[in-house]
């Protein structure tokens, strides 16, 4: 009775194995059916995502690498003009033979070099007393250098008290002092923030910007910030 019972199961167990050879012929008569007919929609896609790949490769080394080149060389030469204080020249943006800081932005904005160009232009307007346009300038700038973000909304917040938003300042103040992971660069937008704010009798916004200096950047303060708590209360 073991015995049979024992064949009985060898045979279960054989119908199961030939019944799943079944299946994966029929999946495979399938998957082959399925490429037959869209062969050619296949095609196509295979095709685009060929071309996709050629051409972000293509549009690197033709057009980005170039622009690069060139945009290098508008910066330089913008660059070696304010070095000399030729701030006029640096700026530039009014002819084709000297680009300058202005001229590399708007040429080539998708470039590092052109962002950094943005920002530059965006102090020399600044220091022209042009609050709009040099706010304008820098807000294009964008960049994975957090010091250079942090700078960038700093000069920011500078050109909004010159235009007499403090409110708005103070805001890119905060942003400035927690956009950077370079503790100095924290320390001294943490400390402008605090002062504004203080300016603007917003106590307990300056309380907590002063009370972040001493528990984190008291080598930097020289235990000035305990002085300006201290301000919060009675100013």
């Amino acid at each position: 009775m073991a015995k049979l019972t024992k064949n009985a199961q060898h045979e279960q167990e054989g119908k199961e194995t030939v019944e799943f050879f079944k299946d994966l012929d029929r999946e495979a008569l399938n998957t082959e059916r399925f490429l037959e007919k869209y062969s050619k929609q296949l095609g196509i896609i295979f095709g685009v995502l060929v071309l996709g790949v050629l051409g972000f490769f293509a549009y690197k080394q033709f057009i980005v690498a170039p622009q690069n080149g060139e945009a290098v060389k508008s910066f330089l030469a913008a660059q070696k003009n304010l070095a000399n204080g030729k701030d006029k020249e640096a700026l530039g943006g009014k002819s084709a033979a000297n680009p300058g800081f202005i001229g590399t932005a708007d040429e080539y904005p998708s470039t590092s070099v052109g962002k950094l160009s943005a920002y530059n232009a965006g102090l020399l307007k600044f220091k022209e007393g042009k609050f709009q346009e040099a706010y304008d300038l820098l807000d294009k700038v964008s960049s994975d250098n957090k010091t250079l973000m942090a700078m960038k909304y700093g000069a920011m917040a500078d050109a909004k008290s010159g235009l007499n938003k403090n409110d708005e300042a103070l805001q890119l103040l905060d942003k400035a002092s927690g956009a950077s992971d370079d503790p100095y660069t924290s320390y001294y937008f943490t400390r402008k923030a605090g002062i504004l704010a203080l300016g603007l009798k917003k106590n307990a916004d300056a309380k907590k910007y002063f009370t972040t200096i001493s528990e984190k950047y008291q080598d930097y303060d020289n235990g000035m910030s305990d002085s300006y708590i201290e301000m919060t209360k009675y100013y």
